[in-house]
């Protein structure tokens, strides 16, 4: 099908959620963190010269065997673990055959009705402070495709360039895929739990140490499979309702942000009910999302199981984890990471709602590792939680993006809570930082930015406006204190702004008899 940017017809949210249930599956795929491929000894290296880590093996080439990553099984079982799924005892790896030129061997290896890790879950937290069990499939070992690249036309898809190039420095990079059961009554929460689910399932990867879960490389990508079903009557849970039959579905391919994943969710959501609604039938497709437009668009029929005639891979001997050695990696797990949250907001004194403001914002770790850089957790909460969340949102992007390192906050809330700076003055240094001026310090220098200690020079700012103000001067010697605010306002003003606005208020209540 042509991948075309035509705006599908869809429906209010409102309206979906109101005459449909919809169905949500994901399917996460990581990118392992290992040195080398999965089945060969090339590295694995981000960002190296097109087909400059490929070898025989990786290639396909007549006579190359491959050698399994022992690390990649290693991480694979620990993520089972972490799942609370249960470990297999006996698996091996399947061929995946379809022609694709991203797969220079026509086929991929993975693992298809054996996998190493089954029946788990994941607990998420939403927004409201409540929690979701998501309930996990399977998680199974496989090696990534090669990358194209299609040059000319309007959409960077096949259709319509003028010619295509493929890097296979990524074919067999190990890859592990973490497939949901179908989860059902999520109503209009369908969207914020694939989302919660995904930046739930990023912390616990980041925690294992397994993978750098970068989106914006494609170490972690979500397809999103959704569907609609009727509703009867207003209890998701109810027997009648259950037995519903699924709706057909589609799924939005590689989806590479947490914003996208949700956002991706709900578009599929109001474009099926917009079809079914007409009495049209949804297509069993694969969907493309386009970030800047915010709708998905037609790739490709999809396939079932069975048109991708799986078979054992005869290369490959089965894999056998020794019981022992799985309780050994599992002492190996870190803190959960939920866990781990009620732990740092107690350590950090943060009330429940800032805590969930803060894991909202995806600024848990960013401000662990501020606090370890020395910042006070208020401070750290303050930028990461306030300013820098509120451009991040704003502009799209993860927070964690945004171009400022922890350490560069530390080092500002360390300026503040030093007297060099105030608020006021700390944004202009942030936005020096932000814009590639170098580390607060640097910028606070260059830019002049310092508050005036001087109190011989504070004190002859606060004498000419007093000298302006006899009213409110009077106001404050009849014991209206909360006038002197104005008078502030207008020595900050005298200062241009590089003055302490709590030493101001004690001078102006010392020089008008009020200390």
């Amino acid at each position: 099908m042509a991948d075309t940017q035509t705006t599908d017809a869809v429906r209010s949210f409102e309206e979906t959620v109101t005459a449909y249930d919809p169905v949500l599956g994901l399917e996460v795929h990581v990118e392992l963190g290992t040195a080398t491929k999965m089945f060969c000894g090339c590295p694995t290296e981000f960002g190296a010269e097109p087909n400059t880590q490929v070898c025989p093996v990786c290639l396909g080439l007549p006579g190359a065997l491959p050698v399994v990553n022992a690390v990649g099984v290693e991480s694979a079982i620990r993520i089972g673990l972490a799942l609370n799924c249960e470990i297999a005892t006996w698996c091996r790896f399947a061929r995946k055959n379809y022609f694709y030129p991203d797969m220079p061997k026509n086929f991929q290896t993975s693992q298809y009705d054996e996998p190493i890790a089954f029946n788990g879950w994941l607990d998420v937290q939403l927004e409201d402070g409540s929690t979701y069990r998501v309930p996990i499939e399977r998680a199974h070992m496989e090696e990534d495709t090669g990358k194209s690249t299609h040059v000319g036309g309007s959409t960077g898809r096949i259709h319509g360039a003028d010619y295509s190039l493929v890097d296979y420095n990524r074919a067999g990079i190990p890859l592990i895929e973490i497939v949901t059961k179908p989860m059902v009554g999520l109503g209009e929460r369908a969207p914020e739990i694939a989302k919660a689910y995904v930046a739930t399932l990023r912390d616990l990867l980041r925690a294992l140490g397994v993978s750098d879960v970068k989106m914006e490389q494609g170490s972690l990508r979500c397809d999103a499979n959704v569907s609609l079903r009727a509703k009867v009557g207003d209890d998701p849970g109810a027997p009648e309702q259950l037995e519903v039959p699924f709706g057909t579905r589609t799924e939005t391919k590689n989806v590479n942000s947490l914003r996208s994943v949700e956002r991706a969710v709900r578009y599929e959501m109001t474009r099926h009910a917009a079809v079914l609604s007409d009495g049209g039938s949804i297509i069993q497709e694969t969907r493309h999302w386009h970030e800047d437009t915010g709708i998905t668009t037609s790739g490709r029929v999809k396939s079932d199981a069975e048109d991708y005639r799986y078979f054992p891979e005869p290369d490959l001997v089965p894999i056998a984890p020794d019981p022992a050695w799985v309780e050994q990696l599992r002492q190996t797990l870190p803190e959960p990471p939920a866990q781990r949250r009620r732990r740092l907001q107690e350590t950090w004194g943060f009330s429940d709602l800032e805590m969930r403001d803060v894991v909202n914002a995806g600024a848990v770790e960013l401000i662990e590792a501020t606090v370890a850089a020395g910042a006070t957790p208020a401070g750290a909460r303050k930028w990461w939680g306030g300013d820098l969340a509120r451009q991040a949102n704003a502009a799209g992007v993860e927070l964690a993006d945004m171009g400022v390192t922890p350490a560069a906050i530390a080092e500002l809330d360390k300026l503040v809570q030093a007297g060099r700076l105030n608020d006021a003055l700390a944004r202009q240094v942030l936005e020096g930082v932000l814009a590639g001026e170098g580390m607060p310090s640097a910028v606070a220098d260059a830019r002049g930015l310092v508050l005036v200690q001087d109190d011989a020079a504070l004190g002859a700012a606060v004498d000419e406006v007093l000298a302006a103000n006899p009213d409110v001067v009077e106001k404050i010697r009849a014991g209206k204190v909360q006038a002197v605010g104005a008078l502030i306002g207008q020595v900050m003003k005298a200062m241009k702004g590089k003055a302490d606005a709590a030493r101001i208020r004690e001078l102006v209540l010392e020089k008008v008899g009020q200390d």
